[in-house]
């Protein structure tokens, strides 16, 4: 898989599509630095791992989940290698028989498209859909690593930037949780 080098806080050249766009701008206006590097569609977890390698941290893998009923959204954003036991993280949050979310709602509340689900889709769930649960690895980490919307840039991003100034400007919280 061909990799860029990395870049400090340069979009990709060309036209973006419009949620990474919306990415890259909120980033700028929040004073957010990132290191970014684009790639071919990194939209599997083997694949993230050679961009990891470039980035000099994991991505995490985000996973999009819901309730049976399809009435609660969360997503999950945990560390590379951890296995995920729905059984395990629905106790620990109170939602019963969790399982992966639709594709149609990942677009309508995030807009991102399987593989690349993000914490930076946040930024579009205005209305506050979605409960963001973050491993306790990836909370605690100096850096996290997702992608900007789009499964073909993939950023690195100091994990307090994330949670004092994204978080806050899009009105979500993050519940830590153990896998």
């Amino acid at each position: 898989m061909e990799i860029s080098p990395l870049f400090h806080n340069t979009r990709p050249e060309g036209t973006l599509l419009a949620q990474e766009e919306s990415a890259f701008a909120l980033l700028e206006t929040l004073g957010i630095d990132y290191d970014r590097v684009s790639s071919e569609s990194a939209d599997t977890m083997e694949k993230c791992a050679e961009v990891s390698k470039v980035l000099g941290v994991p991505i995490c893998k985000n996973l999009f989940l819901c309730n049976r009923q399809k009435t609660q959204f969360y997503l999950l954003c945990m560390g590379p290698d951890k296995p995920f036991h729905t059984k395990d993280l629905s106790c620990q949050i109170g939602s019963a028989r969790l399982s992966f979310a639709p594709e149609d709602a990942l677009w309508d509340l995030l807009h991102c498209t399987p593989g690349s689900a993000t914490i930076l889709g946040l930024m579009h769930d205005r209305e506050h859909q979605v409960r963001l649960l973050m491993e306790r690895g990836v909370y605690e980490a100096e850096y996290l690593s997702c992608h900007p919307c789009i499964c073909t840039s993939s950023l690195k991003l100091r994990t307090q930037d994330v949670l004092r100034k994204f978080l806050p400007y899009t009105g979500h919280e993050a519940t830590v949780v153990e896998l």
